[in-house]
């Protein structure tokens, strides 16, 4: 028998009369990781002690929020289907979190909050770019370690393979069609580590990109590998063209991210303005 990657047996665990959910506590560990981290980059770029967890206060909400809005809205039979359980639909800690939800409104309140906290502020401080870029790398982190919680839930793995690092899915866990199999792609994994080698290439290589771009980076290297991750992946899911939607989604985002990075830098180089690398103070 080759080796393989075991499913968690069990996805919770008691402490008192509380059931914590790993799911959930990953996404918490993920979400303190990325404002420590964001906070530090975020300070030595120029920026005020305490505003990123200021911003989180009310973006890390928003994004849950968004992103399970997409998934609801991307895989609504679940839930309000012939057969759904449409209070499941608040069951965050079973999983469903869309980041592309969660990117998008989380982005938007980060932003409305971030333009509130500097107008408040009588010092001149950083723009949303550097903001955006320093949060980055930390974003990434937590997005890895909440991936980690879909190994618990026994969930989001790819097709079948005999490979060294297969996952072992028990039967009860396995798609329609796919009971005959044992072992499949640890999909979650590879995305979490994705993730965290973006996360080193921005620390690394971030100084090199111009105001919002290592923002924008993140945004379309992260969606290039998911898009990949998705042609794996085999859970239910919307399709056009015989591809899973998130395919499309992947690389609409992957191309708009990119194609903004793009302009930035020719905006720049016919205004001649290049301001310092990895800095954005507001002159």
């Amino acid at each position: 028998m080759y080796r393989s990657i075991p499913t968690p047996s069990t996805s919770a665990f008691q402490l008192g009369p509380f059931t914590v959910h790993f799911y959930a506590l990953c996404i918490i560990v993920g979400v303190v990781l990325a404002v420590w981290i964001g906070d530090r980059r975020f300070i030595r770029f120029g920026g005020a002690p305490g505003v990123v967890s200021d911003v989180a206060f009310v973006a890390v909400p928003a994004g849950i929020i968004g992103g399970r809005l997409y998934h609801l809205a991307t895989s609504p039979d679940a839930y309000f289907g012939a057969g759904g359980a449409p209070l499941d639909a608040f069951k965050i800690w079973e999983g469903g979190l869309g980041i592309w939800g969660a990117i998008s409104l989380g982005t938007v309140a980060a932003y409305w909050k971030f333009k509130r906290v500097s107008r408040a502020d009588s010092e001149p401080r950083v723009s949303f770019a550097v903001f955006a870029d320093a949060l980055a790398p930390g974003v990434l982190v937590a997005q890895a370690i909440g991936r980690i919680g879909n190994w618990f839930n026994g969930e989001l793995f790819g097709k079948p393979t005999d490979l060294p690092w297969a996952l072992d899915i028990p039967l009860r866990l396995r798609p329609r069609g796919y009971e005959g199999f044992e072992t499949f792609h640890p999909t979650f994994l590879y995305e979490s580590l994705w993730c965290l080698f973006l996360a080193l290439l921005i620390v690394k290589f971030g100084k090199r990109f111009r105001p919002g771009q290592s923002f924008l980076f993140y945004v379309s290297a992260y969606s290039i590998g998911r898009m990949f991750i998705e042609l794996l992946r085999i859970d239910e899911a919307h399709r056009f063209f015989g591809l899973r939607l998130n395919v499309f989604v992947s690389a609409a985002v992957a191309s708009i991210a990119a194609g903004l990075s793009w302009k930035v830098t020719r905006a720049m180089k016919v205004s001649g303005r290049f301001p310092a690398k990895q800095t954005g103070r507001v002159e």
